[in-house]
Formats: C-alpha cells, structure tokens, sequence
C-alpha cells in the first residue's frame, strides 16, 4: 500500500508538470534551478531514482496579478530576487493554523511577487490519493502509505526551482522530509493556538486520530477539547516547526502594526513580513561569505 501511495503521488506531479507555452519570458525559465539553498551544506541524493521535473505546470495559472495596494510587496520582491537566483520558498503552515482562503492567497501573492510558481504540497498529496476523503481514509488506515505520499510531493518539489509551496505538518514528522526543505527556504507561519483552535471549531475540522497521543485522555469537553488535543499535537511538531531557517508570527506582526485583533492582519501584511525575514537571511548569507574571504 504504501509503495502504490508513493507511486500515485510521483504520476500526479508527472501530470502538473505537462510542457506547455509559458507565461512569462523564457530567459526567466531557463535561469539556474539550485538543488539546495546556499545557506545549507550540500546534502545527498536522497532519490536518485526520481528524476528531476523542470518542465512549467499545466494545470496552475499565472497571472502575476497582484492586489491594489500591494505595490510595496512589488517592489521588495525585486530587491531580493536578484539574490535568491531562483530559489524556492517553503511556508510551513501548522495544524491548518490559518484556513485554507488564507493560506492560499499568501502563497499566491508571494508567487505572483517573485513570479514563481504556487503549489499546495497538502492538495497534491490529497490527489494522489483520490481525492479528500481517500486520503483521509488512507490516512487512517494506513499511515505510513499516507506518510510515504508526502514524502514523495516533498521530493518532486524540491528537485525544482521558482517555486513557493504551501506545506503543512507533514513536511516536518520526518528526517527525511525536513532534510527536503533545505533545498530550499523554509518559513513557519507562526500562529497562535487558541486562533488555530477557533479556526477549527469553525470550520468543522477534527483532529486526525492518527495524530493523537492514545496515552493522553481528555476530559474536557467541546471546544476545550479541541484546543487540549491541538496542544498536544503542538507539543509533538514544535521541534520540527522549529527548524525552519525563519519564523512569521502572527501576533508579532499584529503588535508591530499596532492591531488590537489578530483578524486585522492582512494577506499582504503576512507577505510583506516573509520577504523580509528572506531578505534577512540572504544578507546575513552574504556577511558570512564576505567574513570567510581571505585578506
């Protein structure tokens, strides 16, 4: 089961990466693709057998659109792609801490500002296995065939470049998944539990069983309870939320731009703040490159 799970995840990413006509200039396509973020020492081939897809999607469109008022984001977007030469961006999203409108349109407009590519590691890995409740039941009745699908997203994406992906808490239950991320820049969008809580208890969502401790008991009721199982399901993931090269926290945000509401905060406020924690580490990359300079 868990080899054929795998082997749906590699055919369904063979299909989003159909050639076709793209839509922006050919110089920008045929520009280096680096396997890894130069912030990170080389790693090794974790699958050779796979190899790498660099071909434009055919199913994703590109619009480069951006919203009013989102000029500023233009423009330091410019400022850095100079420097990231390519490389693609991971936001690692937690235990579907922001809803799913949210967390796709910051990945869209952070793509549309680099003009990159967005993908959603979570709704691929979802059509490898036929479909949100496929999944779902896969999940349940074979975690690790499940586990082995994302793992395999992971790899396809990471073997490319221009790239910003939206992943969630499986890019981080693994070494081996985590050791993925490093090809590129990874950013945890930081969210506070009880808005996490909120968001689920609103929208319907439950807690996978799968990623319950069963040694824990709750004897909380209704929401109390939804927060008491998301905390322990923190409590498991925080080290591997805590891996990533940066952090964006909500409530930070919220407090640097004065609001009293976590709600308040925006999309492009949440994008303007990844573009600058990636420009914090490009410059930092530089400083130790020209520190290690012989005199």
């Amino acid at each position: 089961m868990a080899t054929l799970a795998s082997t749906r995840a590699f055919h369904v990413f063979h299909r989003h990466f159909q050639v076709v006509t793209p839509r922006f200039p050919r110089s920008l396509l045929e520009a280096p693709k680096p396997k890894r973020h130069p912030l990170h020492q080389p790693l090794p081939s974790l699958c050779p057998c796979v190899p790498p897809l660099t071909s434009s999607p055919k199913s994703l469109s590109i619009t480069f659109s951006l919203p009013d008022g989102a000029s500023s984001i233009k423009k330091k977007a410019m400022e850095i792609s100079p420097v990231l030469k390519g490389t693609s961006i991971f936001l690692i999203f937690q235990c579907k801490g922001m809803n799913s409108t949210i967390k796709t349109n910051v990945g869209k407009l952070l793509a549309d500002a680099l003009r990159y590519y967005h993908f959603d590691s979570d709704s691929l890995v979802e059509e490898a296995c036929g479909g949100e409740s496929a999944a779902k039941s896969l999940k349940e009745q074979d975690e690790k065939g499940f586990r082995d699908s994302e793992t395999e997203v992971l790899k396809q994406l990471s073997s490319m470049g221009r790239l910003v992906v939206c992943a969630g808490d499986g890019s981080v239950q693994s070494s081996t998944n985590l050791a993925l991320l490093r090809h590129g820049i990874s950013i945890w969008i930081d969210v506070p539990i009880e808005m996490v809580a909120k968001n689920m208890i609103e929208e319907g969502v439950q807690i996978p069983v799968t990623e319950l401790s069963t040694a824990e008991s709750y004897s909380e009721t209704g929401d109390n309870q939804v927060f008491a199982q998301l905390a322990v399901v923190y409590e498991e993931m925080k080290g591997g939320y805590a891996t990533a090269d940066a952090s964006v926290s909500l409530q930070k945000v919220a407090s640097q731009l004065g609001y009293d509401d976590l709600d308040a905060v925006t999309t492009e406020d949440m994008a303007m703040e990844v573009l600058k924690e990636i420009q914090r580490l490009t410059r930092l990359k530089k400083m130790m490159e020209e520190a290690a300079r012989p005199f």
